[in-house]
């Protein structure tokens, strides 16, 4: 289908926006799920935009690995090298005791450039909004906003973006959107709930753990014994797939098309966020006919499935056809499967090694440099340090955030540090350049 809409023709803004006839200007962003640092490393290297991830507490996937405040602050750090953005899913009913430890919880992350954070919780809203100048507040698709009435609500509470209910047709976002000019955040890929989003109790009844809390049991992925004494499953959903219609959800005005799976592995993050990278790129080029590739569907119903997949509610209010009833199991991805791996931004040394002159190392990247000193050079009384020994030990990132793509050495042909040194003055240079380039994201409460 050719996408001939207000939405990617005419004008535009980067190659990321775009600029509707009614003059609504807005990005469009594939968002990827991280229940861990390897998955948001996968979700950057293969093209997300935008990454969601929780912490120990107030998040939606309590059994997920989830982040701790300091490996957050490490993510949000490497996002942003890449100019990517990294949104805090705070997206549980919070009760009245556990507000203390909120403000606690959200500080760091918010000095530290936090892009975003998505709330259940009314009072999460009004106590963000209150205490925090910044960031955007987004509104969890369990608050089941399915109207533009309910939008607009939020829009006077301070919310800057919806994760509109799953249960939407794609006629109904698009004027919730033509009439609200709100961001919209949609899932795209993954599981789906039998129930309202947000409404449902019925793990809390069987077991005491409540969706709303972050532990959902899944009790809709159980056996249940029908009228005629046969067992089914009933209330499982088919998983959600959307890559047919993505030029659809494009012309509904949808802002941020979202993978759910912070449950899922990395392999499971790479292989989604890459194949909708794909095909949001062809879209966002404007440039012509939109067609799937076989292989691509079939590598996406490979990764995670129950019983195949539908397009959900986009596309129908309500059937069988969405239901898993005879195979409810999922097909797992192989775990060595398609990975990325992890992305590194690449800059450029230079390292001076002079007797009688402290080792130095300089890093560069995008205008940002900075300067090492180490322990002074000695004369060799045996072996000098040769340009390969020097090259060897400081082109060695390691885990580090970054590859160093060129380096210049200089040296006097007649100096020797230890090898260690060399380790250290490199290690040091690359947390300091890190720093350097995360001081425009910093903030102060």
């Amino acid at each position: 289908m050719m996408v001939e809409n207000d939405l990617v023709k005419n004008k535009k803004g980067s190659d990321d926006e775009a600029v509707s006839n009614d003059g609504l200007v807005f990005s469009r962003e594939l968002l990827s799920p991280a229940g861990n640092m390897e998955c948001l490393f996968e979700a950057v290297s293969a093209g997300a935009d935008a990454v969601y991830a929780g912490v120990e507490k107030y998040g939606a996937r309590a059994y997920a690995d989830n982040f701790t405040a300091d490996s957050f602050i490490k993510a949000l750090k490497y996002v942003h090298l890449f100019d990517k953005k990294l949104y805090l899913t705070l997206n549980t009913l919070i009760k009245e005791k556990e507000f203390t430890g909120l403000f606690d919880l959200i500080k760091p992350l918010y000095e530290a450039g936090l892009d975003g954070i998505i709330v259940q919780d009314m009072g999460v809203v009004s106590f963000v909004r209150q205490t925090f100048a910044e960031p955007p507040v987004h509104a969890y698709t369990h608050m089941a906003v399915n109207t533009p009435f309910g939008v607009k609500l939020l829009q006077k509470a301070g919310v800057e973006r919806v994760v509109l209910s799953r249960e939407l047709s794609l006629k109904e976002i698009r004027r919730i959107r033509e009439e609200t000019g709100m961001e919209l955040e949609c899932f795209i890929h993954g599981a789906m709930c039998y129930s309202y989003s947000g409404q449902c109790l019925m793990s809390s009844f069987y077991g005491g753990r409540s969706g709303n809390r972050g532990r959902c049991a899944g009790p809709c992925r159980l056996a249940y014994t029908e009228p005629s004494g046969k067992e089914s499953h009933i209330l499982c959903m088919k998983d959600l797939c959307t890559v047919d219609i993505l030029d659809r959800l494009f012309e509904a005005g949808i802002t941020s098309f979202k993978i759910e799976g912070r449950m899922k592995s990395p392999a499971y993050v790479a292989g989604v966020t890459r194949i909708y990278r794909k095909y949001m790129d062809i879209l966002l080029s404007g440039t012509g006919n939109y067609r799937v590739d076989p292989r691509d569907r079939q590598e996406l119903l490979s990764l995670y499935s129950r019983e195949g997949v539908n397009t959900g509610y986009y596309e129908c209010r309500n059937s069988l056809s969405m239901i898993a009833k005879d195979r409810p199991g999922y097909r797992r991805e192989d775990k060595e499967g398609k990975t990325c791996g992890m992305k590194k931004k690449m800059i450029s040394a230079r390292c001076v090694i002079k007797t009688d002159d402290p080792v130095t190392l300089y890093l560069r990247s995008e205008g940002a440099e900075i300067c090492e000193k180490g322990i002074t050079a000695e004369k060799a009384r045996n072996r000098a340090l040769s340009e390969e020994d020097i090259r060897k030990q400081v082109m060695k990132t390691g885990d580090s955030f970054f590859e160093i793509k060129d380096l210049v050495t200089e040296t006097d042909g007649d100096s020797f540090v230890p090898v260690s040194a060399l380790n250290d003055v490199r290690r040091r240079a690359l947390d300091s350049l890190l720093e350097k380039l995360d001081d425009g994201n910093k903030r102060s409460l």
